[in-house]
């Protein structure tokens, strides 16, 4: 016997953008992202590192994934889940960047600045998400 218990989070708690596959995007995103966080109250850090991190996730999604792309926050309680999808199927992977390298550090950012992350397949792509934790105020 399994039983299962699912919360529906209300919708003040999701907030959800469409995003074309253009590279001037990342910025408006960014944007999206500071708007949404202040909505919520969260404090200048968590903005700061979060808008990092949907960069990072957008420019992945627009470089190497298919579109249409979407960048989902999601706020629960203390923790922040950031979503950025695409319709590719390719498993994004932390690279080891030269010194020189101009990219590939991206991935690796990401693991520094979220407490997880992780990539959840779905039947039209790929989700790449992280989470925060987030301290009480």
């Amino acid at each position: 016997l399994l039983i299962a218990r699912t919360r529906a989070l209300n919708n003040n708690h999701i907030a959800t953008f469409n995003l074309p596959s253009d590279p001037a995007i990342v910025a408006q995103a960014r944007q999206h992202t500071t708007t949404q966080l202040t909505t919520w109250h969260l404090d200048d850090t968590t903005t700061f590192t979060t808008e990092l991190i949907v960069s990072e996730l957008v420019t992945n999604a627009i470089r190497y994934g298919h579109p249409p792309i979407q960048l989902r926050l999601i706020h629960h309680n203390h923790t922040l889940t950031t979503e950025v999808s695409d319709t590719s199927n390719t498993t994004p992977h932390m690279r080891r960047a030269r010194t020189y390298d101009e990219g590939g550090r991206g991935l690796l950012l990401i693991a520094q600045l979220a407490q997880r992350w992780g990539t959840r397949h779905t039947p039209t792509g790929k989700t790449v998400w992280t989470e925060q934790t987030l301290t009480p105020n």
